[in-house]
């Protein structure tokens, strides 16, 4: 297995792609830490694992927070050990139009998705530059997200930080063999897609029809197609890569 014995943790992981790369890195032998605002939802998760013959614990965090994040890692100190693999997938999509964009609003993108990534990545370090071993991949979005609807400053300004994060992070972390990279997943079937096609005003199926005109592969992609990208960048194959951004979308 690509990843046996390596503790892994997996944040917004009770539902969509959070739960397809908790899956998919268990499958190759992780022991995973499920994490999610929703305790219920990471706990299904984790049970899923370890009905699959795996290791799994769910805690429940606001990754925005930093008390709640230290005491996360706290926890996974005291079960695991430490931390081999962070995966950053936690956030929010509030599309808004800008003129009436509140700064409560801008506030939720940018706490979850980017500062929820600054405290995990922080938190996961220490324990990496000590082992001289670590991977993080940090999840964000094409900029702007497809099929290019208006309101997504917020989101959109969260995901490019995110970018320029990673690879800021990788020039500093390199030299303690920790590789950190960025998956923009876009064009994907998940109920938060699905919630943004609905506040658009439009059906999921005119939704459908719209982005498969898009995307060249002619079809949307599923959470385990992002799965499959992670998993790479968090293996032993990839260990000459990293502070890239890759884009799974169907397309250029």
């Amino acid at each position: 297995m690509k990843l046996e014995k390596k503790v892994a943790l997996v944040t917004g992981a009770g539902r969509g792609i959070g739960q397809a790369i908790a899956i998919r890195l268990a499958e190759e032998g992780a022991r995973l830490v499920v994490n999610d605002i929703d305790l219920a939802a990471a706990g299904s998760v984790a049970k899923q694992i370890n009905g699959m013959g795996g290791e799994a614990i769910a805690i429940k965090a606001d990754v925005s927070l930093s008390p709640e994040v230290v005491v996360m890692f706290d926890q996974v100190e005291r079960q695991f050990g430490g931390v081999d693999i962070l995966v950053n997938n936690a956030g929010v999509r509030k599309d808004v139009p800008f003129p009436k964009i509140t700064e409560p609003d801008w506030d939720a993108a940018l706490a979850v998705q980017l500062k929820g990534t600054f405290n995990c990545a922080r938190a996961a370090q220490k324990y990496m530059v000590r082992q001289s071993y670590g991977k993080i991949v940090n999840l964000s979005a094409p900029v702007p997200a497809s099929p290019g609807n208006r309101g997504q400053t917020s989101y959109a300004a969260a995901s490019a930080a995110i970018a320029g994060f990673s690879k800021a992070l990788a020039l500093e972390l390199g030299r303690y063999n920790i590789n950190v990279n960025g998956v923009a997943p876009d064009f994907i079937d998940t109920e938060m897609t699905r919630d943004a096609a609905r506040k658009e005003g439009m059906y999921v199926t005119d939704f459908r029809k719209l982005a498969l005109a898009q995307i060249p592969l002619r079809r949307l992609g599923k959470p385990e197609d992002v799965a499959n990208v992670v998993l790479f960048l968090v293996s032993d194959e990839s260990s000459f890569i990293t502070g890239q951004m890759l884009c799974v979308r169907g397309g250029p």
